[in-house]
């Protein structure tokens, strides 16, 4: 929609055009999304939507590092309990582990870190329990 609208055409009619012109053109067969529902459509109105959506597609995170690492490590643990393989747990929980031990020789900023190393053992040993009860498949 680069041209300018005619002297004495109605605008309502001249946007018509242009997008009846786009339609024929088969410019809005190529659009991403097509024919999936909104993902926001049941989310409460945010003021903020398209900051927040710009942060999420650019990779940033809102939380301080220490704060970041501290939800990593959440993560990893979930993630080596729901690992398929041991050999699997405990390639995530060395890789967490030395983010942990590089953030406790240089402590990031913000909040106090207040984690520590995972023991891998005790994470396997865990693993272990709750497979032999059943309770991940």
């Amino acid at each position: 929609m680069t041209e300018r609208k005619p002297p004495g055409v109605s605008f309502e009619s001249f946007v018509d055009r242009q997008i009846r012109e786009a339609a024929d053109r088969g410019d809005f067969a190529r659009l991403p999304g097509l024919g999936k529902p909104l993902a926001s459509l049941d989310a409460p109105y945010d003021e903020l939507w398209w900051i927040k959506g710009k942060l999420h597609r650019e990779g940033c995170t809102p939380l301080p590092p220490s704060l970041a690492l501290r939800k990593e490590a959440e993560d990893a643990h979930e993630t080596a309990l729901a690992a398929p393989t041991e050999r699997r747990a405990r390639e995530v929980l060395a890789e967490v582990n030395e983010k942990i031990r590089t953030a406790l020789r240089r402590p990031p900023p913000g909040p106090p870190l207040g984690i520590a190393e995972f023991d891998v053992e005790a994470v396997l040993a865990e693993r272990r329990a709750a497979r032999a009860s059943g309770e991940t498949a």
